[in-house]
């Protein structure tokens, strides 16, 4: 389907009625342009402005560039909305500092200490991988950061590193529900397989159903992993075969998730295996690469879809037909988008603390008290559920709904739903 194909009538709505609904208006006073700048180092902007400066890890290029790159164009081209619209944060701008990591750990690792260095106020990562390298430093040196894709082992124990939507854990979790409770009709637990990324992104849903999978009725009968760059997994799908599984259960990123399903495919496991998949691997790029391999597979996803009725939805579009119109239609660039949007709401609360003219005694330790920890109920525009911290659970937001493709489509099934916390600490495997 074209990007033009997939656009839909947009209900209109003013400057000021999206301001407020994305929350830049506070207490009817509209905040100022945001920009990712040192504010104590000097200015960030050829007019001599001070900026706030941001660091964003980014995968352009690498094994899970089919996710970078929109989720990089989603949060620059919402940066540039900000900082030019909106003219910035309370009046200061934002200065991005964002570096290609290619989807590799040791450059995730070393990009936070440039962005320590920079004097950076927060970070941001895209995938699980980059932050499960970048936690370290971070947590050592009081950094905050968040991810928009998350795993467990990220945020617990809770310190200073934040997931902006659910992580892979709740995404088996919320499935896994549905699946129980709208799927399956035999009055015996099901078999569930589990085809995992070899990484966080994997991990997260296997903690996760190691955690639940008891308590939900459910068998587990097989634990593989791929990597991401797998050009087949039929011997691993064979292997599951003979665990006559009735749900298989994917948490990977869109390329190999699509080599999964062709495989799945080729071996006649589908249709009669019911198969879900993460939310890291849903999207509209997993459908361009599978083809009719996708056909009648669920999925998790924690942000709208394209055209659907919410107050951010005409802005974004316009930006990313505007500037990036092939990502029309893919949803890892409505997740950044409003992780930019987040990532402004944090600034304002933060410089709203000390003060438009004191931003020269902003620090991340300040960011952090004042800014992540006094988000309360903010909407990123209706993009995905309202963004809030609470004491213990270091997710930002914790809203799921359940997909089907059908006819090529992502077709929601079921509705919102608070994925609620998993307690992992309790558990003494954890971590392990």
């Amino acid at each position: 389907m074209s990007n033009v194909d997939r656009q839909t009538k947009i209900k209109g709505i003013t400057r000021r009625e999206f301001l407020k609904n994305t929350g830049i208006i506070a207490g009817g006073a509209v905040i100022g342009s945001i920009i990712f700048v040192n504010p104590f180092i000097g200015s960030g902007c050829s007019d001599g402005r001070v900026t706030l400066r941001v660091g964003l890890s980014i995968p352009y290029t690498g094994a899970a560039a089919e996710k970078g790159r929109p989720m990089g164009d989603g949060k620059l081209d919402a940066i540039k909305y900000i900082n030019e619209e909106l003219d910035g944060v309370l009046g200061i701008p934002i200065e991005p500092v964002w570096r290609d990591t290619h989807y590799d750990s040791a450059r995730s690792a070393n990009f936070v200490n440039e962005y320590i260095d920079r004097g950076c106020l927060l970070f941001t990562t895209c995938s699980s991988k980059e932050m499960a390298a970048s936690m370290e430093i971070a947590n050592r040196n009081s950094f905050p950061g968040f991810t928009v894709f998350s795993s467990p082992i990220l945020i617990h124990p809770p310190r200073h590193i934040y997931a902006q939507m659910p992580d892979y854990g709740d995404s088996w979790a919320s499935f896994s529900k549905y699946f129980m409770e709208n799927i399956w009709k035999e009055n015996r637990p099901p078999k569930m397989a589990l085809h995992l990324l070899n990484n966080p992104t994997g991990s997260g849903a296997r903690d996760a159903a190691r955690a639940l999978a008891g308590n939900l009725g459910i068998d587990i009968v097989a634990v593989k992993e791929h990597p991401a760059d797998t050009i087949s997994e039929i011997s691993s799908l064979t292997s599951i075969r003979a665990n006559s599984p009735d749900v298989i259960f994917i948490s990977s990123t869109p390329q190999p998730t699509s080599i999964i399903l062709k495989n799945l495919r080729e071996l006649g496991m589908t249709p009669d295996i019911t198969v879900g998949c993460g939310h890291a691997g849903f999207t509209q790029a997993l459908i361009d690469m599978s083809g009719a391999a996708a056909e009648n597979i669920y999925g998790v996803f924690p942000s709208v879809q394209w055209g659907d009725d919410v107050p951010g939805m005409e802005k974004m579009a316009e930006y990313c037909l505007k500037y990036h119109p092939e990502s029309y239609g893919n949803m890892d660039y409505i997740t950044c988008w409003a992780e930019a949007l987040i990532i402004g709401e944090i600034l304002r609360l933060a410089v709203e603390h000390v003060g438009v003219d004191n931003v020269d005694q902003l620090t991340p330790q300040l960011v952090e008290e004042f800014g992540f920890k006094r988000l309360d109920n903010f909407d990123p525009g209706g993009l995905h559920g309202p963004v809030s911290y609470s004491p213990g659970d270091n997710r930002l937001a914790k809203a799921v709904r359940v997909f089907k493709i059908q006819n090529s489509e992502m077709v929601a099934v079921s509705n919102w739903v608070d994925a609620p916390a998993i307690m992992y600490e309790e558990y003494d495997w954890f971590g392990s």
